[in-house]
């Protein structure tokens, strides 16, 4: 559970950035909205099966509420999946 919870933070992780810093100047700098919409639905369900995948792992892991919603917190910060990554999930 922990090694594909890992790959979905990643692919979450990384979907969030292309939204920031690609596709969403694609959008408003160059008016292309096309690929906004196509990675912002691949990282709408990436996000979710981040959250369903956290509580999951909240729960296999036995991790304090603290813990739990430090990891949702670094769903919504740029690079923050993968800081969660190193600090919780490898040593796992």
């Amino acid at each position: 559970m922990v090694k594909s919870f890992r790959l979905i933070s990643v692919l979450e992780g990384i979907s969030y950035l292309l939204i920031l810093f690609v596709t969403m100047p694609l959008k408003y700098i160059f008016d292309m909205p096309e690929a906004n919409k196509l990675i912002g639905y691949a990282h709408g369900i990436l996000f979710m099966l981040y959250i369903v995948m956290a509580i999951m792992i909240k729960i296999e892991l036995k991790w304090p509420n603290k813990t739990f919603f430090i990891v949702l917190l670094c769903s919504i910060i740029p690079f923050g999946t993968f800081w969660m990554d190193k600090k919780y999930l490898r040593q796992a």
